[in-house]
């Protein structure tokens, strides 16, 4: 089950470590220790019920139906003010950037958009942080019903480095375009592929990875299938509940793969007896 923060202190990293904590980010991050986290792969909640189409609308006026997002997300109505909105995410990536030592990193996901016809590209949030590079993730699809720009396929990844970062060796092969296609198969609004992450934590030599917006726990089973330990903090009972659910399965199914190999095994070897 997950940790719940309310009226809680927590002790790293006895109640972390490949832990799903539900609560505030920013709370639960202030009571980690400075340098604690090797890595920090996230995507936070975009605002996107905050723009000037009112939100996800066809040009029409009426609202795409099949859009989870519109409706915003469990326990986050995804509607702040574009100023508090800008404030709240810096104050975010203040606590990541102490979290992380001097060779420590932080793949941010976000994604530009048009408002009033002119592009958003977030540099007001990530501004005086030490961005290294932009990583495009191009999507493979996606909705536009506006006709005054192109349809956007892609998100990028802010590569949010501290001095020492290095990449993991012969991963800086793998350029800074990558494609993914989204995640079908989830009940969440807004899921990572899990190949999507799984690139950003095997280019790292991390042994710990922290999501402060875990979702329905993508990074944990991505740092997970990789070996590596994981911290998730999500604000979501429900969010929690399904990375719990999520990561209980992924471990059942490694299990039951383990049995199928070693029977396989088995059974070559007995043919050559």
């Amino acid at each position: 089950m997950p940790i719940q923060i309310k009226n809680k202190e927590l002790e790293y990293p006895h109640d972390f470590l490949n832990k799903i904590i539900c609560g505030d980010c920013l709370e639960v991050m202030r009571q980690m220790p400075d340098g604690c986290i090797d890595l920090i792969v996230t995507s936070p909640p975009y605002n996107l019920k905050n723009s000037s189409g009112n939100g996800m609308k066809d040009g029409r006026g009426g609202k795409w139906a099949n859009a989870a997002l519109v409706n915003g997300y469990s326990n986050h109505h995804d509607c702040m003010p574009h100023e508090e909105y800008v404030a709240w995410q810096r104050e975010c990536l203040s606590e990541m950037l102490r979290l992380i030592p001097d060779d420590g990193a932080i793949f941010y996901n976000h994604k530009w958009r048009v408002q009033k016809g002119i592009l958003q590209d977030r540099q007001d949030i990530v501004q005086d942080f030490p961005v290294r590079q932009i990583i495009i993730w191009r999507r493979k699809g996606g909705i536009n019903f506006n006709q005054g720009y192109f349809l956007p396929t892609y998100e990028v990844i802010y590569l949010i480095a501290k001095p020492k970062f290095k990449l993991a060796p012969k991963a800086n092969a793998f350029g800074d375009v990558w494609e993914f296609t989204q995640e079908t198969k989830n009940e969440h609004p807004a899921p990572f592929p899990v190949s999507l992450i799984e690139r950003c934590i095997s280019s790292t030599l991390a042994r710990t990875v922290l999501d402060p917006f875990m979702g329905s726990g993508t990074t944990a089973v991505a740092a997970r299938n990789l070996g590596r330990d994981y911290v998730g903090i999500e604000l979501s009972p429900n969010y929690c509940e399904m990375a719990e659910k999520r990561l209980s399965n992924r471990v059942t199914d490694f299990k039951t793969s383990m049995v199928i190999q070693n029977a396989e095994t088995q059974l070559s070897l007995s043919k050559w007896e």
